[in-house]
């Protein structure tokens, strides 16, 4: 059998192409192997009518929202490979190679979790990585930002909005060029360079940092700024571009420079935010199948 569509991740990007793939009656399989990039959050947010959903139940609601669709069928593994073929693209899921028209990777990326002794106990809950998603939680209360980049001081400037109470820990990294480290000054962030040995709370609620040099600072939560990579290489060995940041460099309404290659979600932008992805899967699945639309019609014209 080919697909209209196979879609590799079954996250907001995914879930969405494959409804809106769905109610144009095109035959779409969704291959997800159910480790989305929020799973260790306590709720979602920013969503339309779903703010605080927790993520499995969001999941849930999208998946059985999909039900009536006959056309959209499920893969739950791994995909392991891809690669064009005269048709389109085949993948390597569940132990055989299925074929596809066209394919869309909606398959996000993984952060770069500092190590740190007992983040484990805290991350999604008061340890996070983006401010949008979890800083409303954290409002008016003492804040730490963990990096030792530009990015991470801008980060915790950025934090202000949330509180005034924003320090920036470097972890015993080198400091920071002396204008950042002006500019940090001057909008109220201090800075602690020391080395950090461990994160101490009660339950799942951060409550101090603890350095190496014996000093603590109280803090109920903490926000990374350590960086990220793209959870899969499928993008990369199907030969598609990527951003300066890292990013799949995507075109108009998430195209790749890869013919019938479409990239939706966290891993093709810099707004990650779960609406924002659930829209870029609505937009990948309207391009495709607008061009499929137009490849059957081409194909269906007299010679």
């Amino acid at each position: 059998m080919t697909w209209d569509c196979i879609i590799v991740g079954g996250g907001p990007a995914g879930l969405s192409a494959a409804l809106t793939l769905g109610r144009a009656r095109r035959r779409a399989l969704v291959i997800d192997c159910g480790t989305p990039r929020n799973h260790r959050s306590a709720a979602m947010h920013g969503y339309l009518t779903r703010d605080g959903v927790p993520p499995a139940e969001f999941l849930r609601l999208a998946r059985d929202e999909l039900t009536p669709y006959e056309s959209v069928e499920w893969c739950d593994d791994e995909a392991a490979a891809a690669e064009p073929t005269a048709g389109g693209f085949r993948v390597l899921a569940g132990g055989a190679w299925l074929e596809g028209r066209t394919l869309l990777l909606a398959t996000g990326v993984v952060d770069d979790v500092p190590v740190l002794e007992g983040i484990e106990r805290f991350y999604g809950r008061t340890v996070h990585h983006c401010p949008y998603c979890d800083g409303w939680e954290h409002r008016d209360s003492p804040i730490a930002v963990y990096g030792c980049t530009e990015a991470a001081a801008r980060y915790a400037l950025a934090m202000k909005v949330w509180s005034e109470d924003v320090v920036l820990c470097t972890d015993g990294y080198p400091g920071m060029a002396p204008e950042l480290g002006a500019e940090l000054a001057a909008g109220g962030v201090p800075v602690y360079p020391q080395k950090i040995v461990r994160l101490e709370g009660e339950g799942d609620r951060l409550r101090r940092i603890v350095f190496e040099d014996g000093s603590t600072l109280a803090r109920t939560g903490l926000f990374f700024c350590t960086g990220q990579r793209q959870r899969s290489g499928l993008a990369a060995s199907l030969g598609c571009h990527f951003t300066e940041a890292g990013a799949v460099a995507t075109g108009d309404s998430e195209a790749t420079d890869v013919p019938g290659l479409f990239v939706a979600g966290d891993a093709s932008r810099d707004a990650q935010l779960v609406i924002v992805a659930a829209a870029e899967g609505a937009l990948a699945a309207v391009a495709i199948n607008t061009l499929l639309t137009s490849r059957d019609r081409q194909a269906a014209a007299p010679a």
